[in-house]
């Protein structure tokens, strides 16, 4: 346990799969020095990284090596990812996202509107861990259970202390 603030905040560790293609990729390394559990599968589609115990799942796109391959084969790879994936994520990285990278990016989300997928732009291995698994933790069932109680005791609090709120009590009293 560390202490953050004056809070105690435990580690969150999870298990991680992979595609095999990412073994040796910086962001299988990430997760292990962090110690999660990481698993590598053949089955899974290529740069697919799968949080099961959350229910989410990332596809890894370097923006450039999709500029070089072309779009018809991709979207292809795309939809066969998120018709496995009911929560799925598109993770484009590129070291800079200039225009031709937002291009790109406006060009997927035009096609795939409508869909499941979540178009998430990075720039770098160390961000892409970040985002995933800050998605991953919250969407995880200790998790996504603990922030819908604290929402409803925020919500709860707002109204009980809402000047609306305390005009609309008054107002019924007087009517009754």
């Amino acid at each position: 346990m560390t202490e953050s603030g004056g809070q105690e905040q435990s580690r969150w560790i999870t298990t991680v799969i992979m595609s095999t293609a990412l073994q040796n990729h910086e962001i299988s390394t990430i997760l292990q020095r962090q110690q999660h559990r990481v698993r590598y599968s053949e089955s899974v589609e290529i740069g697919s990284v799968i949080f099961s115990l959350s229910g989410v799942a990332f596809i890894l796109v370097d923006t450039q090596d999709l500029l070089m391959t072309g779009e018809e084969q991709f979207f292809k790879r795309i939809q066969k990812f998120i018709n496995i994936h009911r929560n799925s994520f598109l993770v484009l990285s590129a070291a800079l996202h200039g225009p031709e990278e937002w291009n790109v990016m406006f060009r997927i989300q035009r096609r795939f509107l409508g869909s499941n997928l979540r178009i998430i732009p990075a720039h770098n291995a160390a961000e892409t861990v970040k985002l995933m698994l800050t998605i991953a933790k919250v969407t995880s069932k200790p998790q996504a259970d603990d922030i819908r109680y604290k929402m409803a005791m925020i919500k709860a609090q707002i109204m009980e202390n809402s000047p609306v709120w305390k005009m609309h009590q008054e107002y019924q009293l007087h009517c009754n």
